[in-house]
């Protein structure tokens, strides 16, 4: 897919962006990290997961994606399993992890998780945002994979009655393999069906960004 393509459909599957031993390695990572049920938000401060975000930044098809000077600042764990399992209905993903909260303009919807910080940053903002998911597991046909609604991104931070309008519409499953990423903009209608296996879908979520303005500074575990 072009990036005139992704421009228009704010989606792309890369098949084979790393090994299927990096995906092990992360695996036994993940599973003596501390998160409880579906996952954590907090991921990135583990160094192997930071290395495998700079190692997805450079990536040729996702680096042409990405906006200047980006960096990764967060890694989210999705760990979908039989004793975990949940479905999600169409959203945006709006909220960025910060340092603290500051009175900027356009910023909104402050709250705290898992002990840091997140906010609403202006649409500006929000329409850079690239987000790469890396499937750590095999199975994703069975274990609810994403799914999106091609264009959406485009209509902007869209409110409650719009996105309930998105409910009935057509989505696209995102069937990845093992060591394949999801790259997409956050602002994409996405959601998620149950998992009907007996398998686990594991999933690494980074999220990558511009520079901040107005003094709002990232978490203190994002390299700078």
């Amino acid at each position: 897919m072009s990036e005139r393509e992704f421009a228009a459909q704010g989606y792309v599957i890369i098949p084979d962006a790393v090994t299927a031993a990096a995906c092990d390695r992360l695996l036994g990572i993940v599973d003596a990290s501390e998160h409880t049920g579906a996952g954590s938000r907090r991921l990135l401060r583990e160094p192997a997961v930071a290395e495998m975000a700079a190692q997805l930044q450079q990536h040729p098809s996702i680096a042409a994606l990405l906006p200047a000077a980006a960096r990764a600042v967060q890694c989210t764990l999705f760990a979908k399993t039989p004793d975990t399992n949940w479905s999600v209905t169409p959203h945006q993903d709006l909220s960025v992890p910060v340092q603290q909260r500051v009175d900027a303009p356009g910023w909104s919807g402050w709250s705290v998780k898992e002990g840091t910080t997140f906010a609403q940053p202006p649409l500006a903002l929000l329409e850079q945002l690239l987000a790469v998911r890396l499937q750590l597991d095999d199975d994703a046909q069975s274990t609810g994979p994403l799914e999106v609604l091609p264009g959406s991104h485009r209509g902007g931070r869209l409110s409650m009655e719009a996105l309930r309008a998105q409910f009935g519409a057509p989505r696209v499953r995102c069937i990845v393999p093992k060591g394949g990423v999801l790259v997409l903009r956050p602002l994409l209608v996405h959601a998620s069906g149950k998992a009907s296996g007996v398998g686990q879908r594991r999933v690494l979520h980074f999220l990558y960004s511009p520079p901040l303005e107005d003094g709002v500074a990232w978490p203190n575990y994002v390299s700078r």
